[in-house]
């Protein structure tokens, strides 16, 4: 069992910037892969980006290239988002992911936070 906690998240106005943080309790092949998903009122959880336990290989949603970026520190066990450039519809909460590999967190089969809001006022 992997836990997670974020933190980072909160009030914003459009154009700024937010970094989420998420440190996962151990190291292991569960946390190999992280990630982060988001979930808007009234919305299913959509996938925002993902990296390999290297960090060499990235994977982001269509609707966050280019403002966002995803990181990891493994001698923390922590996994960042750099949130640039923020827009209203960013506002969700946000939930870090892991799991043993990328096909797993994209599936939603990996372990969960338990979410922080990010709110971006126009």
């Amino acid at each position: 069992q992997v836990h997670l906690v974020e933190s980072g998240g909160g009030l914003v106005q459009a154009g700024g910037s937010l970094r989420l943080s998420c440190v996962a309790s151990e190291r292991t092949t569960s946390s190999a892969a992280m990630g982060w998903f988001r979930q808007a009122p009234g919305k299913e959880r959509e996938f925002v980006g993902a990296l390999t336990w290297s960090g060499s290989r990235t994977y982001y949603d269509d609707s966050v290239k280019g403002r966002f970026t995803i990181s990891r520190d493994n001698a923390k066990n922590t996994v960042y988002l750099q949130m640039n450039s923020l827009r209203p519809e960013d506002t969700a909460v946000y939930y870090c992911t892991a799991a043993l590999d990328i096909a797993r967190i994209i599936g939603r089969r990996g372990y969960w936070g338990q979410g922080t809001q990010v709110t971006v006022s126009s």
